[in-house]
C-alpha cells in the first residue's frame, strides 16, 4: 500500500483554508488547475511509497517511537507558494523547526522499518492546494493571494499514518486519503 506520515490540520483550520481556497477559485484560469479536495489537505512528513505487508509492523513501532521523542507543537497554515507552474500550496508558520525534526524522524522511522525511501530532499512545510494540469499558466497570482492568508492556530498533538489510494479513473478524480493510524506526541 501507498503511504505517508502526515500532520491532519484540524477543522476550524480547514474551513478556514476552504474559505481562502473558495476566493482562489474566483481568479483567472482557475479552472485550469486540478484542486485538491478538502480531504487531502495534510502536510506530509515523509513518503513512503509502496511498502510491503510485512513491513507494516515495525513501521507502526519505529513511528510510535518517534512521536514518542517529540513534543506537541503549536502551528498554523499561513501563506503559500508554488513549485514552479506545477503545484500550488499553502504553508505553515509556528514552530517549523520542530516539524522538520519530526519530518526527519518519520523518515528515518521507515528507513529503520526497511521501507526504500526515495532521495532525501530538505523538508519544506506544504499542503498542497492545485496542480496545473496544462502548463503554460502562470501560477504567482495564486501564491501572491495567499500570502496574507492565516489560520487560526492549533497543537500538533499526533502523526498519522495515512493511505493512499490510487486516483480513480475520469476527470476530475482525485486521490482518497485513509489514516490507518496515529500516535500522540510526548512521552
Amino acid at each position: 500500500m501507498r503511504l505517508f506520515a502526515a500532520v491532519l490540520p484540524p477543522a476550524p483550520a480547514l474551513d478556514q483554508l476552504a474559505a481562502e481556497v473558495a476566493v482562489l477559485k474566483r481568479l483567472p484560469d482557475a479552472d485550469r488547475l486540478r484542486w485538491t479536495g478538502r480531504d487531502g489537505w495534510h502536510f506530509t512528513l515523509a513518503f513512503y511509497g509502496e511498502v510491503a505487508e510485512d513491513l507494516l509492523p515495525g513501521l507502526h513501532e519505529r513511528l510510535a517511537r518517534a512521536a514518542h521523542r517529540h513534543d506537541p507543537y503549536g502551528l498554523r497554515i499561513a501563506g503559500g507558494g508554488r513549485f514552479g507552474d506545477r503545484v500550488v500550496w499553502a504553508g505553515a508558520d509556528g514552530d517549523r523547526p520542530a516539524m522538520r525534526h519530526l519530518a526527519d524522524s518519520a523518515a528515518a522511522a521507515g528507513r529503520r522499518a526497511g521501507v526504500r525511501m526515495e532521495e532525501h530532499r530538505p523538508y519544506t512545510p506544504h499542503l498542497t492546494l492545485a496542480r496545473n494540469r496544462t502548463g503554460g499558466l502562470d501560477l504567482a497570482p495564486y501564491a501572491t493571494a495567499l500570502a496574507d492568508f492565516a489560520s487560526s492556530p492549533w497543537t500538533v498533538a499526533d502523526v498519522a499514518l495515512v493511505r493512499s489510494h490510487p486516483l480513480a479513473p475520469g476527470p476530475g478524480n482525485q486521490p482518497r486519503y485513509e489514516a490507518v493510524a496515529s500516535w500522540r506526541l510526548g512521552g
